[in-house]
């Protein structure tokens, strides 16, 4: 069954330590305050200006920092499945809503669900 996908957000990952400083520094590289997300208190994110693009900062519990990106689709398991057959592997599922990946040289993603009718041939790839 056909679905979509698009790279939606480019997520820097900061320890807790430096995750407020972090906030501040990209609020003013990018201009949009980063709010806080209700749901999960550990991101601040906002589009760009101008752009179906986001960028998010994410408070680490543990690790070192880095970035990683996003990639929202309309149908989880077909993507996360694609992304399989394209040699990507499965870490976890998180907050059992999305799928932690690492891609072929190893480097985190993420592959999280859009709510239905968000993704079209305007604004994402379609995979037949």
């Amino acid at each position: 069954m056909a679905h979509y996908s698009r790279l939606y957000t480019v997520v820097i990952d900061v320890p807790q330590a430096g995750h407020d400083r972090e906030v501040e520094f990209w609020r003013g590289a990018i201009g949009p305050e980063l709010k806080a997300n209700e749901s999960y208190p550990e991101y601040h994110g906002a589009l760009l200006h101008g752009q179906e693009f986001a960028l998010m900062i994410q408070r680490l519990g543990e690790g070192e920092g880095r970035v990683h990106v996003d990639i929202h689709t309309d149908d989880l398991e077909a993507e996360v499945a694609r992304l399989e057959r394209l040699g990507a592997e499965r870490v976890q599922k998180a907050n059992d809503r999305w799928w932690i990946m690492r891609d072929p040289a190893g480097l985190p993603f993420c592959v999280i669900p859009d709510a239905p009718g968000t993704l079209h041939d305007g604004n994402a790839q379609r995979w037949d």
